[in-house]
């Protein structure tokens, strides 16, 4: 029995793959590396800008983003302080670079009053020199925290697509995976968005909570379609460890393939086009069916403590942690640095040129498909002859190739969560295995 086979006997729900490598893989630099050295080499006509806002009004059960639930002002402010910091210092060593898109995560980003939303984008616009209003801009709000102010301002700075985690729209779901929601709450958030005039409303969702049925899922799913989203993300319940439901000692009813299954076949009927796993885009959204952000080959400058930066050899960040004194006690040091010491990257991952073909390959493959001519554009080498294994997933039926690219079919898209983690790398997952959650 081959490892994809073991895998396939077992759970689908291994692991979300957003990046390559994952950041449990990441690792002290000794000696630290310097920024500058870090981005030598590194296009930067096209550059994605990021900023971490590593706060939330609370933490949900789920949760194990690196984020502090409750921050006092005095922290929100220390920590503007060093983000402005680390803006000079990145702005240095980039030189003259061009950013094609801004996003602010966290985190929730509305958590910040209207002045630290504007100190943000003063930094993006003023001292990265990204013009908010001619790149798309991406910020993620919460129910909890948005107001007519805040949306406004963020419009009024080049605004142009908001992401909002509502989970479900039925309270006693929420509530199981500890997230106190109010219902009308969210929906006056939501009617907030769309008069405010936001070109684009992303609006997640989760399955698998305890409870849940596909009938009330579809329920969730038809009451997001009131608003009109332009995108609706499908998030599969995981249980992390450390989070709320992570220490809850009992096992989970798995009927995530069946509420998936049936949100996807929903939503295509009601006209959406399925991006990825999780991605599904309206008709009527800007663009549709246009270009969208490569992230295996694109570069991103990553700002913030838990703010992730990729470059094409080295991908750096922050510690991560979950625990809320290990996170207080990084946002705390990273607060405390220095506009020097921004200079220096001290916590990341190498990549060789096989990592590089594998991460290309990988994260290629879950979204539109290997492209055979442009992978070769790239490497000079054929991707099959690099990456064999890919002619296993064609064998169960899980990919197929179209003459021009390896595509993953809708049973291979569904079980997109086991495909990335079996495509990891040797070194990678001995990494992550080896990663001590704190």
């Amino acid at each position: 029995m081959t490892r994809l086979e073991q895998m396939l006997g077992e759970t689908p729900y291994v692991a979300y793959l957003y990046g390559y490598p994952h950041k449990t893989a990441y690792r002290p630099f000794t000696p630290a590396l310097s920024l500058e050295s870090v981005w030598a080499e590194e296009r930067r006509d096209a550059l994605f800008l990021y900023f971490h806002v590593p706060f939330c009004e609370m933490r949900c059960g789920f949760c194990n983003l690196f984020t502090a639930a409750g921050p006092k002002q005095d922290v929100v402010d220390g920590y503007l302080g060093a983000l402005e910091r680390e803006a000079h210092r990145v702005k240095a060593a980039l030189g003259t670079a061009s950013f094609a898109r801004l996003a602010v995560g966290g985190g929730t980003p509305t958590l910040l009053d209207v002045a630290g939303l504007h100190r943000v984008f003063d930094l993006a616009e003023k001292v990265l020199g990204a013009d908010p209003h001619h790149i798309p801009v991406s910020v993620e709000v919460s129910p909890e925290t948005v107001d007519a102010e805040k949306l406004r301002a963020l419009r009024s700075r080049g605004t142009d697509r908001v992401s909002i985690g509502v989970q479900s729209f039925i309270e006693a779901e929420v509530a199981a995976v500890k997230r106190p929601q109010q219902t009308a709450q969210v929906e006056a958030a939501l009617d907030l968005i769309r008069s405010t005039g936001f070109p684009t409303l992303n609006l997640d969702l989760i399955y698998g909570m305890e409870g849940q049925t596909v009938e009330t899922f579809l329920y969730s799913i038809r009451q997001a379609l009131r608003f009109t989203p332009e995108e609706i993300y499908l998030y599969p319940l995981y249980v992390r460890p450390l989070t709320f439901l992570g220490k809850k000692a009992r096992a989970w009813d798995d009927l995530r393939i069946a509420l998936y299954r049936a949100g996807r076949e929903f939503l295509l009927a009601q006209g959406f086009t399925q991006v990825s796993m999780r991605m599904f885009r309206a008709s009527h959204a800007p663009n549709a069916g246009g270009p969208v952000y490569r992230c295996q080959e694109d570069g991103m400058v990553g700002l913030g403590c838990g703010a992730r930066s990729y470059t094409g050899q080295v991908h750096y960040s922050s510690e991560y942690a979950v625990g809320s004194r290990e996170v207080r006690s990084i946002i705390a040091s990273y607060s405390a640095r220095t506009a020097e010491s921004f200079g220096e990257v001290g916590y990341g991952f190498r990549l060789d040129g096989e990592e590089r073909r594998r991460r290309y390959m990988l994260l290629s493959l879950l979204a539109e498909g290997v492209d055979f001519a442009t992978y070769h554009e790239q490497f000079c080498t054929d991707v099959l002859e690099d990456f064999p294994e890919l002619l296993e997933l064609e064998a169960h039926g899980l990919a197929r190739r179209d003459g021009q690219a390896l595509r993953l079919t809708p049973s291979g898209v569904e079980l997109s969560d086991l495909i990335g983690p079996w495509l990891h790398s040797t070194g990678v997952r001995e990494l992550s295995q080896e990663y001590s959650w704190r």
